[in-house]
């Protein structure tokens, strides 16, 4: 049977319709596509923020500080005030010898920073050099504090990010300059430009840190301290160690040792594990609903082939007829499947590639990015390996039913 002109016409309209057919298809992949890596790049970049915020501080770090009491003790009633005193470090150094670094720490809050005739307001903080192994500081200029400014009370301060900022609006290098708190005079020795969020009595980028010696003095603070900050020896959980050290510090001040509100204590390594516990959930859920997403597009696809099969029933035939085997039926429809995944697949990578930069750039401020919200180039050559599979895979029964197709069949069908 020799087919005739209304024949061709008829598969020319076929494949015409199919176009649409196929670019709504491609669409629901291309869709899939762009959650998927949307919602991956948007998590790396959201994990980021959040651990930028903690940038630098160590992870298995404790605060202890003395809030009232709410237990009595030893014939004291509870609500009784009691503060922590500088030897408290050197107990906890001595009972519990698995504790790395303590350091105590002084706030004063509400001061005003003064240079020329400009001015900012700050947070003064007195600590020791061993500080900078629990919040790592992130020098712009100068250094840190060291053993030599505490030994001689030198009144020497770094000054935070804002500070700096606000005081020398020209820029440069500040240190050796002297700057006015309340009244005093200190030579700046560093600037510190941590962003992190968490903080201990304020942000660091509005903070002046000075030698502990020197802050008992200048605010008449004696022998108090505010906060103990304690790390753990490499490999020794903080967790094992928060009972010991409440005990420790509360029977040097006559409070109850299992009072867990009279002696606060703030075990950083919790908080770091919900953290990651949260992103854990998180990449689960983004995966799950990604994946989901590419499935119903690939299912998609495999829909609008078995209709292309069918509505091609007559050319398929005509094929059959001219010496096409079932192979070259088999692989024609198996690559039209793969091409169209393929190329709505990475239309979606590119359009989502595209719409993360942008996310990146508005988060950019002064040059400095707050989060990179892209996707890695394995995770890009992963999305890229899985469309091809699903291609494949939508393609297998659609080409299976074009291949039972039989010449007679068809032309009887037409």
């Amino acid at each position: 049977m020799k087919p005739d002109i209304d024949t061709y016409r008829e598969i020319i309209d076929t494949l015409t319709r199919n176009k649409s057919r196929s670019f709504l298809t491609g669409f629901g992949v291309f869709w899939g596509v762009f959650m998927l890596i949307a919602l991956i790049g948007g998590g790396n970049g959201l994990k980021e923020m959040l651990q930028n915020n903690f940038a630098g501080f160590a992870t298995n770090s404790a605060m202890v500080w003395a809030q009232p009491t709410t237990k009595a003790y030893k014939g004291l009633s509870k609500g009784r005030q009691w503060t922590m005193v500088y030897k408290d470090v050197e107990r906890l150094k001595q009972h519990i010898p698995e504790i790395d670094k303590a350091c105590p720490l002084l706030f004063s809050r509400g001061d005003n920073a003064v240079f020329e005739d400009r001015s900012a307001s700050c947070s003064v903080r007195g600590t020791t050099p061993d500080y900078s192994s629990i919040a790592e500081p992130q020098m712009l200029y100068g250094r840190y504090l060291n053993e030599m400014d505490m030994t001689h009370n030198r009144k020497v301060c770094v000054i935070g990010r804002r500070i700096y900022n606000d005081l020398f609006p020209g820029g440069g290098d500040p240190c050796g300059k002297a700057i006015r708190v309340n009244n005093i005079y200190y030579n700046v020795v560093g600037v510190d430009c941590s962003m992190r969020n968490i903080n201990i009595g304020g942000r660091a980028e509005r903070a002046i840190v000075l030698p502990i010696t020197v802050v008992q003095k200048a605010y008449n603070r004696g022998n108090s301290v505010d906060i103990i900050a304690v790390t753990a020896r490499p490999g020794v959980t903080m967790s094992s160690l928060t009972d010991r050290m409440r005990e420790v510090v509360a029977r040097a001040h006559s409070v109850d040792p299992s009072d867990e509100q009279g002696v606060a204590i703030f075990n950083t390594e919790v908080m770091f594990m919900m953290l990651d516990n949260l992103f854990n959930g998180v990449n689960f859920l983004i995966w799950l609903v990604g994946i989901g997403t590419l499935l119903a597009g690939a299912i998609g696809v495999s829909n609008i082939m078995m209709v292309t099969v069918r509505e091609r029933t007559t050319e398929i035939g005509i094929r059959r007829a001219i010496g096409a085997t079932p192979s070259n039926i088999l692989s024609q429809i198996l690559a039209e499947s793969i091409v169209l995944t393929a190329v709505a697949g990475m239309s979606g990578i590119l359009f989502a590639v595209t719409i993360l930069q942008m996310l990146e750039l508005g988060t950019t401020t002064d040059g400095i990015t707050a989060a990179r919200f892209q996707v890695d180039f394995h995770t890009a050559i992963s999305a890229a390996a899985l469309l091809t599979i699903l291609g494949g895979m939508a393609g297998l029964a659609p080409a299976w039913r074009a291949m039972s197709i039989k010449p007679v069949d068809a032309m009887r069908d037409e």
